[in-house]
């Protein structure tokens, strides 16, 4: 028998509360990108979800590691909030604490680490999509995570936006060993993870052989220090 999907699926009611952004939860669907960062760097996210964010934690000062295109430094110039940018394409490796000497305190991180080794930006070896193993890709963002700790304000948040894919048959849950690593870091959650759907990805537009449950969301996951 064939299923019939409907065209549209209804959001669940959210319940109101004092929250500066009512219209942030669980779920983010923005299906534009905005005029944030560059759609031409493979791997990408919109800057809607971080503008949210941003406006819902009020930062004085943000700190993104692993800059990309400068997504967040683009929503940031937009909002008036001071941001520091880095990126191992400029020779700044985010896992040198000695980086960070000059940062400052800063009251929210954002970073957008590669997916592993799903998209491969280059053959530097300290960068996360080179790690030769999924434990030494979590070795050096727990490294990150603690170096983001350490200029962090008592009550500043570290968002990190990844998500699961396939490695030659099996299944990586990046999210959730996210979550184990932070903990090792004593970084808890902060809240609700944040599903986020992801619109225009190329492999929507690919036809496979193999059978599999296509995922269409990364997760943003935030989190602060284990005691306040």
């Amino acid at each position: 028998m064939k299923t019939v999907l409907p065209k549209f699926i209804e959001v669940p009611a959210a319940p109101r509360n004092a929250s500066p952004v009512p219209e942030l939860n669980s779920i983010h669907a923005a299906r534009r990108r905005g005029p944030y960062g560059s759609p031409k760097y493979r791997g990408n996210c919109g800057g809607y979800l971080i503008r949210d964010l941003l406006c819902y934690y009020q930062p004085k000062r943000v700190l993104d590691p692993m800059t990309g295109s400068g997504t967040c430094r683009d929503v940031c110039r937009e909002l008036s909030i001071p941001c520091v940018s880095m990126d191992i394409r400029f020779d700044q490796d985010a896992a040198d604490p000695n980086l960070y000497g000059a940062v400052g305190p800063i009251d929210f991180a954002w970073m957008h680490p590669p997916y592993w080794r799903q998209i491969v930006y280059n053959d530097d070896p300290r960068c996360l999509s080179a790690a030769p193993t999924l434990e030494a890709f979590f070795a050096r963002l727990r490294l990150v995570l603690r170096n983001c700790q350490g200029v962090l304000t008592r009550r500043g948040k570290i968002a990190i936006l990844i998500g699961g894919y396939s490695e030659r048959g099996v299944f990586q849950p990046l999210p959730h060993l996210t979550v184990a690593a932070a903990a090792k870091e004593g970084l808890r959650m902060a809240g609700t993870e944040i599903i986020r759907l992801q619109y225009g990805n190329t492999s929507s537009r690919r036809v496979y052989r193999s059978t599999f449950i296509p995922g269409l969301h990364d997760q943003c996951l935030v989190f602060e220090r284990g005691s306040l």
